[in-house]
């Protein structure tokens, strides 16, 4: 009777570790994006509703969230349209528990909603730097907040977090924007450490690189000059891409892209010196371009222009310099590890 009633026990506990997202067939998963309407966000959207998931789609602007519905349904999707801000967290509270409603659950959770700023740190009005932290850090802890208690009532469950090259790597003239990246990695790196005794429940963190998106076209400026996205910049599909397998077999990271791994590296090696470059190439390019007067852009309000996939930064110009500019940091990378090496072989 002992040896029966062990192995039923170890059947039904067997049985409990594989029902999981990771076993569950893709187009089966309801998948909630927030930031959906444009950007990485819609990328997502489009990708996951191609592999005939249940869709739960989140933004502040219903009309552009409604366009994003269309085509996801056109690729075979079911489509929950859920207007929201992330900084509310009774709304994204409301969020999770429509989207349970929605399809008797919820199997990936991705944290995508971001806004940007840029300029010096006292030329932006304290309100915007605000926001910035309120929608790019508290708007994703809203998220995990609001969706665990479901992870661990079912047992399982995936959370993504696009974070980004930004937390790792500070970038001057975005310091509300640097807190805000550094300050998720820190908390998402906890919280994986205390869902150890959950080990169906994934947090999966992603830091793409700069990426050909309108959100630098959204972005509040205070530089007093036209913004782009220095590259090497790179396809959100990419990503999207990315996020979908992470929903089948979930890794606690992912860099995504090659360009994340030198920026990585040259900041972890020569942090002070890679600031400084980072700053004067900034300095460099506000001073040259073409004027534009102070913006709040997208963050307290949502804009009707920009809300595609892409932001048109990859042409072939963009291209070629994109190509060029990460063979030199590749290179600047090598003969920084070398310059290193030598100093240690010395050492000895």
């Amino acid at each position: 009777m002992l040896w029966r009633e062990n192995c039923i026990t170890f059947l039904k506990r067997h049985m409990r570790s594989n029902n999981s997202p990771v076993s569950k067939p893709l187009q089966q998963k309801t998948v909630v994006i927030t930031g959906a309407s444009s950007g990485a966000g819609r990328a997502a959207a489009m990708r996951f509703a191609a592999r005939g998931c249940n869709l739960v789609l989140a933004a502040r602007n219903t009309e552009v969230l409604l366009q994003v519905q269309e085509d996801c349904e056109a690729l075979g999707a079911r489509v929950l349209v859920v207007p929201t801000d992330v900084t509310d967290a009774v709304a994204i509270a409301d969020l999770a528990e429509k989207a349970i409603a929605f399809n008797s659950g919820i199997d990936v959770w991705i944290n995508n909603a971001g806004v940007l700023a840029v300029g010096q740190l006292t030329d932006i009005p304290l309100a915007v730097h605000e926001k910035v932290i309120k929608t790019n850090l508290l708007g994703y802890i809203h998220g995990a907040y609001a969706v665990l208690p479901w992870f661990k009532q079912q047992g399982y469950g995936i959370l993504i977090n696009n974070i980004s090259v930004g937390g790792f790597l500070p970038v001057a003239y975005g310091t509300s924007y640097s807190a805000s990246k550094f300050g998720l990695r820190g908390f998402f790196e906890a919280l994986q450490s205390e869902l150890s005794p959950y080990p169906n429940i994934h947090v999966c963190n992603m830091y793409p690189a700069f990426l050909d998106t309108p959100g630098i076209q959204h972005a509040a400026n205070y530089t007093g000059s036209y913004a782009k996205p220095a590259p090497p910049v790179f396809d959100p599909m990419k990503l999207a891409d990315a996020m979908v397998r992470i929903a089948q077999r979930p890794r606690p990271s992912a860099n995504v892209d090659i360009g994340t791994p030198f920026f990585k590296l040259g900041y972890a090696l020569l942090p002070a010196i890679t600031r400084r470059i980072l700053e004067k190439v900034m300095r460099t390019y506000f001073t040259a371009a073409p004027p534009l007067p102070p913006t709040d852009g997208n963050v307290f309000t949502p804009v009707m222009y920009g809300n595609a996939v892409h932001g048109g930064w990859n042409s072939k110009l963009d291209a070629q310099r994109r190509k060029q500019a990460l063979l030199k940091t590749m290179l600047l990378t090598g003969v920084m590890t070398f310059g290193i090496y030598l100093l240690s072989t010395r050492k000895r």
